[in-house]
C-alpha cells in the first residue's frame, strides 16, 4: 500500500480487507527482525565551521557559517568523514567475521555513493582486488552498476556484496539475502523510511538469515519511534518477464519535518551546481549505541546480556522450568520460536558470544549463569558415549553425519525429517529409501535421531 498526503492507493481500491504489519511478520517469523546500530560522529555532532576565508578543493570560498548533518555531502562534502563512514562500515562487517554478508549504503545523491564506493574500495582492498564487484555503486546514472542489481538480490550470486546508492534501491527490490542497511542520509518520509526498512525483512532460510542490523548515521531510525511506524507492510517490486530489473521511480517523496525545499541554486554556490568539497579535517566516532526489538515492536537500548537475561526470565523463570520445557520439546526450534515472539531472536546474541554455541547453552549461561559447552564438546562428549553400537555401519555412518552437521551448523531445522537425507553428504551414503532401511522403518529413523538429540543435553539438569 502507497499512503501519503499526496499518493493513496485507499483513494483508488478502497479500504483494506487486513493489513499485515511489519511487527505481525516478525513475531510469526515470516519477517526477520532487526538490531540498530547508532553511529554519533563529531562532525556531525559539532557541526562544521570553516576558517575566515577557507576554500574548498575548488578555490570556491565556503560561507562563514555553521554547517550541520543535514548539510553534509548536500552542499558540504567532507573527505574524511565519508572515509570514516566506510572504515566503521568495514570493521563492522570484520569483526562479524563474514565480509560477505550482503550490504546497501544508502547515500545522499550519487555524487556521494560514487565517493562512498571509493572509500569502501579503499578500506576493503584486498577482497576488491580480487574481483572488482565487492563494492558496486547501484545508481540510474551508473550502467554498469545498475546492470549488477539482478545478481546483488540473486541468493545465488555471491558479488556485488556492499552497494552504493542513493534512493535507486530504496523502495520495491526484493533483496533476499541482504543482511546490513547503512543509512548515511537522511530520511524524512515515512513511507520511504518503511520501503527501506523493507529491504531487510526477507527471511531466507537457505542462507540462515533470520535478522539484519540497522547502521544509521543520520538520526533516520528516529522513525521507528513514530507511532504510525508498524502500520503499512513494505512494497516488493517483481519484476516480470518483460519488465526492467531496476524499479519505476515513484513520486518525489514528501518532506519530512526537517526538511527544506529549495527551488534553484543551493545558497553560497554558483549556479553551474555542483557542492563546496574539503578534505584535512580529521572524523571521529564519539558514540555508538545498539538498540534490539522488544515483545512490543519497541526498540530498547540497554545491554544485550541484560535485555536477554530478563526476556528469558520472563518465559521461564527458572533453570529448572526451562530444562523441563527443553527436554520436552520434540523440536527444539519451537523453544526459539516462543523467544523471538517474546523479542529476543537468538542471532545477534551469538554474535556476541560465540557463535560455537549451542542455543541452549547460550541461554543457560545468560539467564541461568550455567558454564556453557561448546557444540564440538557437545559432540565429542556423545562420540565418547558411544551410544549407536546397536545400528549398523551405515546406519551409524548416517548419525555420524549428523552430529558432524551439529557440530559444524547448530541445531538444524527437520533433522529428524527424512528429506534430509537427500542433500549432502548424505546423498552420497545411498538414497534415501536405503538409508532409511538401515534404521527399519521412517519412525525408527526419528527415534533414532531424537535419541542422538537426548544425548547432546543428557547431562542438563
Amino acid at each position: 500500500p502507497r499512503e501519503t498526503e499526496y499518493v493513496s492507493n485507499i483513494h483508488y481500491f478502497g479500504e483494506p480487507i487486513y493489513t499485515y504489519s511489519l511487527k505481525q511478520g516478525i513475531r510469526d517469523g515470516f519477517l526477520a527482525p532487526y538490531k540498530v546500530i547508532k553511529v554519533h560522529l563529531d562532525v556531525d555532532v559539532e557541526g562544521y565551521r570553516p576558517a575566515l576565508g577557507e576554500t574548498d578543493e575548488q578555490g570556491q570560498e565556503l560561507d562563514e557559517r555553521l554547517y550541520n548533518q543535514m548539510d553534509f555531502d548536500r552542499t558540504l562534502a567532507i573527505d574524511e568523514r565519508t572515509a570514516r563512514v566506510a572504515r566503521w562500515v568495514s570493521e563492522y562487517l570484520k569483526q562479524s567475521g563474514d565480509r560477505f554478508q550482503k550490504t546497501i549504503v544508502f547515500c545522499v545523491d550519487t555524487e556521494h555513493a560514487a565517493h562512498m564506493r571509493q572509500a569502501l574500495i579503499n578500506e576493503n582492498q584486498d577482497l576488491a582486488q580480487q574481483n572488482s564487484r565487492y563494492v558496486m555503486r547501484i545508481t540510474g546514472d551508473d550502467a554498469e552498476g545498475a546492470a549488477q542489481l539482478g545478481n546483488f538480490i540473486d541468493p545465488e550470486a555471491k558479488y556485488p556484496v556492499l552497494v552504493t546508492t542513493s534512493r535507486l534501491l530504496s523502495t520495491g527490490v526484493d533483496a533476499q539475502t541482504c543482511r546490513v542497511i547503512v543509512l548515511d542520509r537522511a530520511v524524512g518520509s515515512m513511507t520511504e523510511f518503511k520501503q527501506i526498512v523493507g529491504r531487510g525483512t526477507r527471511v531466507h532460510e537457505d542462507t540462515k538469515k533470520y535478522y539484519f542490523t540497522l547502521i544509521d548515521f543520520r538520526h533516520a531510525t528516529n522513525h521507528f519511534a513514530d507511532p504510525d511506524f508498524d502500520g503499512e507492510p513494505v512494497q516488493i517490486y517483481e519484476p516480470d518477464e518483460d519488465d526492467p530489473p531496476l524499479p519505476p521511480d515513484n513520486e518525489p517523496a514528501e518532506p519530512g519535518e526537517d526538511e527544506i525545499i529549495v527551488d534553484g541554486p543551493r545558497p553560497g554556490i554558483a549556479e553551474s551546481g555542483g557542492k563546496y568539497h574539503i578534505r584535512g579535517n580529521p572524523v571521529t566516532v564519539l558514540l555508538e549505541r545498539v538498540e534490539y526489538l522488544d515483545e512490543t515492536g519497541r526498540l530498547v537500548t540497554e545491554s544485550l546480556r541484560d535485555y536477554s537475561r530478563k526476556t528469558i526470565l520472563r518465559q521461564y523463570e527458572s533453570l529448572d522450568r526451562f530444562l523441563s520445557r527443553w527436554k520436552s520439546a520434540a523440536r527444539k526450534e519451537l523453544i526459539l520460536a516462543e523467544l523471538a515472539e517474546a523479542g529476543l531472536p537468538l542471532e545477534p546474541l551469538l554474535e556476541e558470544m560465540g557463535k560455537e554455541l549451542d542455543p541452549f547453552d547460550l541461554i543457560c549461561h545468560i539467564a541461568f549463569d550455567q558454564p556453557p559447552l561448546s557444540r564440538r564438546e557437545r559432540a565429542d562428549k556423545v562420540r565418547k558415549r558411544d551410544i549407536f553400537t546397536r545400528y549398523g555401519p551405515q546406519a551409524r555412518a548416517v548419525l555420524e553425519a549428523l552430529l558432524a552437521k551439529y557440530q559444524e551448523e547448530g541445531m538444524v531445522s527437520g533433522m529428524d525429517d527424512p528429506r534430509i537425507l537427500s542433500i549432502a553428504p548424505f546423498d552420497a551414503m545411498g538414497t534415501p529409501l536405503q538409508l532409511l532401511k538401515q534404521f527399519g522403518t521412517r519412525g525408527d529413523f526419528e527415534r533414532a535421531v531424537h535419541e542422538l538429540q537426548d544425548a547432546l543435553y543428557q547431562e542438563a539438569g
